[in-house]
């Protein structure tokens, strides 16, 4: 696996240290983990194992991974072990993507209350959805939904929103039979919009009501109740984003899709271009934009690079990816095999997913990319921990892979 020409740790490297010099007593704890996190993924700081071709003898160091989640480097492989896990809860039916948007003007109150507003988001989308389908007028099932949240727009500025991967279909209320929606319709996306609308904005002022939110800065004036009240009026007028997708074409769609999803960060380091002295130059998409005047580029300063993509660092413990309804956890397996006896659909066979390196200089991965000289098997003949390097120098220059 080669290492792209720029990564965001380069730009953490050039410029971190200025960075946080600079913005000291504004940054959070978790913010500069992150930082120290990306910046040490796959290096001597972490430690690491050499490997060995057992066919040409080539050697090769490989770096641990940080396993950080906001860490462009090490979501591949977290993904694909995610996917493999959810590969066996797949239904032989239609999949929609379904997408729920807060308003601009809740974006800096979700900023500075993080955990509750987020938290706020997923479970109003997950009740409007559930609800709705539940409705006898609707589709009259029982369904289910994995939820990811994304806190970003393609440039990293804040754009919180809920990407939900929905079965075409789900159990009768009765728990008698399967009850499948219609031919590229899950559900009427302006119902949805509106109960959405009115859950979250009765949520969100019962959650400044109970003193669960804080406001600093340029919205400190909003921890009064009237304040409040007023900076949510016109939302109640407002249509909100909920956006449904047509159907994807089979279930290998539905991972394909989620692979790209789930474990994605707030830019990926194939989308950078250039790091100089100018600042950071990527790859965006304008989504104003149709065909291919979408795909753009954007040069920010490093300092408001790295601000953006610090916008996006998660409360820690926060989950980002939930399942509700028949896939909620505590009865998915039962609730997947019912659902597939009522589809009448054979229960599909997973290989077990594959474990990749980790932070611990003492862990062993098992899968390991072949030799890129004669594609053989490579094998771990050293170990050093963090900080330590090989007792003696590889046959060919060192790998972060």
């Amino acid at each position: 696996m080669r290492r792209p020409k720029l990564e965001v740790a380069d730009v953490f490297h050039r410029h971190g240290a200025d960075w946080r010099k600079a913005n000291a007593g504004h940054v959070s704890l978790g913010q500069l983990q992150v930082m120290s996190a990306i910046e040490q993924c796959r290096s001597a700081a972490l430690g690491g194992h050499v490997e060995r071709c057992e066919d040409c003898g080539h050697s090769r160091i490989a770096y641990n991974s940080c396993r950080n989640r906001h860490c462009p480097k090490c979501q591949g492989a977290a993904a694909q072990d995610w996917l493999a896990a959810r590969e066996a809860d797949l239904l032989p039916v239609g999949y929609f993507h379904v997408v729920f948007t807060l308003p601009a003007a809740i974006s800096p109150i979700a900023y500075q209350n993080k955990a509750v507003v987020y938290d706020l988001l997923f479970r109003t989308a997950a009740e409007t959805l559930l609800t709705i389908a539940a409705d006898p007028k609707h589709l009259g099932a029982r369904i289910g939904a994995t939820a990811v949240l994304h806190s970003w727009g393609s440039a990293m500025t804040h754009h919180p929103h809920v990407h939900m991967i929905v079965p075409g279909g789900g159990i009768s209320l009765d728990g008698t039979h399967w009850v499948r929606c219609k031919p590229g319709f899950l559900l009427p996306v302006r119902v949805l919009s509106r109960l959405f609308r009115r859950l979250f904005l009765t949520a969100l002022a019962d959650a400044h009501a109970a003193g669960r939110l804080q406001f600093f800065g340029e919205i400190a004036g909003l921890g009064r109740r009237q304040a409040f009240a007023a900076r949510l009026a016109p939302l109640r007028r407002k249509n909100w984003f909920v956006y449904a997708k047509p159907p994807f074409a089979g279930p290998q769609a539905v991972l394909a899709y989620l692979a790209r999803y789930t474990h994605r960060v707030a830019i990926s380091n194939s989308r950078l271009i250039a790091l100089d002295e100018r600042g950071v130059t990527f790859r965006y998409k304008d989504y104003r934009r149709n065909g291919r005047a979408r795909y753009r580029t954007m040069m920010l300063s490093a300092d408001e690079f790295i601000r953006r993509f610090l916008l996006h660092v998660l409360p820690k413990g926060f989950h980002r990816i939930r399942h509700y309804g028949l896939l909620a956890s505590a009865g998915c397996k039962a609730n997947i095999e019912r659902a597939r006896k009522l589809i009448a659909a054979p229960m599909p066979e997973v290989e077990a997913p594959t474990a990749h390196d980790t932070a611990d200089p003492d862990a062993v991965p098992d899968h390991r990319p072949p030799c890129p000289c004669c594609s053989g098997r490579m094998l771990i003949v050293e170990v050093f921990g963090r900080g330590g390097a090989p007792r003696g120098p590889p046959s060919a220059a060192a790998s972060g892979t």
